[in-house]
């Protein structure tokens, strides 16, 4: 009712402003749905697929807690596509590299028509490249690339940890007929250590320490990170699982110029295969002071529990 009122009967008539509006509306969207799902339609757009990028490769290296710390460079070698060196990488024996297919003028991709519809399907031609090679290289056979081993020099930032991801632009496989190359990714792993223990950037470890030392107190020696001993005193009267902290002795952060901590568990160490003589003189010890306050702190507690809890039973 509306086109007659705005077309009377040219609104009717094939050809007529009216129904071309309307038919232009209604292919409008079937094309838009055919896009979309088969890649064709009624659209008059079409995309000319190319030449491929490289793939992108991962490799996952294994290093120390002490490389961590440092960094490392080192050199890998991966299974990789490389250009190839006879064509130049545009897989041509001339080197002139693809040419627009003759098929479907370079659009990659042919249309059909049968009945009310209109289908877009790739180039059986050139397989919806939109270009081919006439004269392919032999030694490649037109890709431009070829599989070979490639050794690739890497540098690892200090304070990388399990995890850590880092990208190498460029160093993936090589792209289709001079096409960009993908990068390279290199996954971290960081193996354990036999004394450190990592926590972020905090580094841990447990030092024995002899009963004379901490009862009297002085100082100890103690391993750190990058290789080098650092001086930590003992007060007197400390006890076994005391923490003690080295500022900035821990681990390296990554892209930051500070460290973070070293913390040290002192692990009090009983004397064993003792002499006569040193037995007595631990006797005398005993006899003379005895379990009390003073000396004992922690095991007056304990006993002062123990004598609560048995008082509740009575």
């Amino acid at each position: 009712r509306a086109a007659y009122d705005q077309y009377g009967h040219d609104a009717f008539r094939q050809g007529g402003m009216g129904g071309a509006q309307g038919f232009g509306d209604f292919a409008g969207g079937f094309s838009d749905i055919f896009e979309e799902f088969f890649g064709g339609g009624f659209g008059s757009s079409s995309r000319q697929r190319g030449p491929q990028r490289g793939s992108d490769l991962r490799y996952n290296m294994s290093i120390t807690l002490k490389e961590a710390y440092e960094g490392k460079k080192s050199q890998i070698r991966i299974p990789s596509y490389i250009a190839c060196d006879l064509c130049s990488g545009t897989g041509s024996a001339d080197k002139a590299g693809p040419s627009t297919c003759s098929t479907c003028g370079g659009q990659g991709k042919v249309r059909s028509t049968q009945g009310f519809f209109s289908i877009e399907r790739p180039c059986p031609t050139c397989a919806g490249e939109g270009s081919s090679i006439k004269n392919p290289c032999l030694k490649c056979s037109g890709s431009g690339k070829l599989k070979k081993q490639k050794t690739i020099s890497v540098s690892i930032p200090s304070g990388v940890d399990t995890g850590t991801r880092i990208r190498i632009p460029g160093e993936g496989e090589a792209g289709e007929r001079g096409a960009g190359n993908g990068d390279l990714y290199i996954f971290i792993n960081v193996q354990k250590d036999s004394f450190f223990i990592r926590e972020d950037d905090g580094i841990f470890c447990r030092i024995p320490v002899s009963m004379v030392t901490a009862i009297l107190g002085g100082e100890i020696k103690v391993p750190t990170i990058e290789g080098k001993k650092a001086i930590l005193k003992i007060p007197p009267g400390t006890q076994s699982s005391q923490n003690f902290r080295l500022k900035g002795k821990g681990m390296s952060i990554l892209k930051q110029s500070r460290r973070g901590d070293m913390y040290i568990e002192i692990n009090v160490e009983i004397p064993v295969n003792l002499s006569k003589k040193q037995k007595e003189l631990l006797r005398q010890f005993e006899n003379e002071g005895g379990i009390n306050r003073a000396h004992s702190p922690k095991s007056q507690s304990f006993l002062n529990k123990i004598k609560e809890a048995w008082s509740e039973f009575k």
